[in-house]
């Protein structure tokens, strides 16, 4: 069984672990020990501050093995963001020129930069290890954060937003980014990523045109990329989709991966999970749940069989209340596994 759980300063090693296997183009998760250490600080920070209204808070959850106690994977929620500091994306649109006098007509895409999720909430960081990308791991490490929103919406703006990874090779080079690498930055992909991941952005305003950019003057190679996914991000946007998240046109100034965007309270998870009060005990119900203890930093989601009692209860063995870490008339929150 995996057990969603906020991260604590000994996983330190696991989460490195998670960075180092993710690849290029993985910006939240750079391989930087200072920043990853940061962010696990500022983390438990959060899940212990008092907050009324989303501000900078970070929240990081990491899956672990409850046989062996080993991290797998980690997923995280940024409050909002763009509040420190600015938060770029481009604006994918078409614009229309047209001359009556001489019967022309065109129309053509652009992008326009700009800084649209300002002060939104960021899913990211979602990342399992290789080995456990199998059954509903997945499912229960993404879901489990809108569990979490759901019991606590006050911590969460009310769109919520994930940059999705855009296409590069196994070397780490974009199409989209050699363009633009080109014309105006003359550094890697791989570098330009790593310097956001690390907060040091301050070189795309410096360089990124200001001006839109029109798309049929980019390589044909940036073109086709433009709103497409990176092969190993398709199972996390086609869970985002089923939950309600779609793109609205917005991309990623740096692999031209798209943004995925939903009201909060239209997330399919935050509209159909319920709350239940516990009761332990065995059964033979094979509906399987996600569910989690409702609680904020002693926060626990797990995958497993519930059974909904006559009183309208959930029902659940001992094992799974005690990877919940809840007792009998407790409450959690859980939403049947489709």
């Amino acid at each position: 069984m995996l057990i969603i759980r906020p991260i604590t300063t000994t996983d330190y090693p696991a989460l490195m672990q998670c960075a180092e296997a993710s690849g290029h183009g993985f910006t939240s998760l750079p391989i930087n020990e200072d920043l990853l250490r940061r962010r696990i600080q500022h983390s438990q920070a959060s899940f212990n501050a008092n907050v009324t209204s989303p501000g900078q808070e970070s929240y990081l959850l990491v899956a672990v093995d409850s046989d062996s106690g080993q991290v797998v994977g980690t997923t995280a929620i940024e409050a909002t963001v763009g509040l420190d500091v600015p938060f770029y994306n481009y604006h994918l649109s078409t614009v229309t020129h047209a001359s009556r006098q001489l019967g022309v007509h065109n129309t053509v895409k652009v992008l326009t930069l700009g800084s649209q999720y300002t002060g939104e909430t960021e899913l990211c960081s979602l990342f399992l290890l290789p080995k456990w990308r199998q059954g509903v791991n997945g499912r229960l490490l993404s879901k489990s954060r809108f569990l979490l929103m759901a019991d606590h919406r006050q911590r969460f703006a009310d769109v919520a937003f994930a940059e999705m990874r855009g296409v590069s090779d196994e070397q780490g080079n974009s199409p989209f980014w050699q363009w633009l690498k080109e014309h105006f930055f003359l550094i890697d992909f791989t570098y330009a990523d790593y310097l956001t991941g690390i907060g040091r952005k301050g070189f795309i305003a410096d360089l990124m045109p200001k001006l839109p950019i029109y798309v049929n003057l980019l390589s044909k190679e940036a073109q086709a990329v433009i709103g497409k996914v990176h092969t190993n991000t398709r199972p996390a946007l086609q869970l985002l989709e089923q939950e309600g998240f779609c793109c609205r046109g917005y991309v990623d100034i740096f692999d031209a991966g798209p943004s995925v965007e939903c009201d909060v309270r239209n997330i399919e998870t935050v509209r159909h999970s319920q709350r239940y009060s516990v009761d332990i005990g065995e059964h033979n119900s094979q509906q399987h749940y996600l569910i989690s203890n409702g609680q904020l930093a002693g926060f626990r989601a797990v995958a497993a069989p519930i059974a909904i009692t006559a009183q309208g209860q959930a029902m659940m063995t001992a094992d799974v209340a005690v990877a919940l870490n809840v007792k009998m008339g407790d409450e959690v929150r859980l939403v049947a596994q489709s």
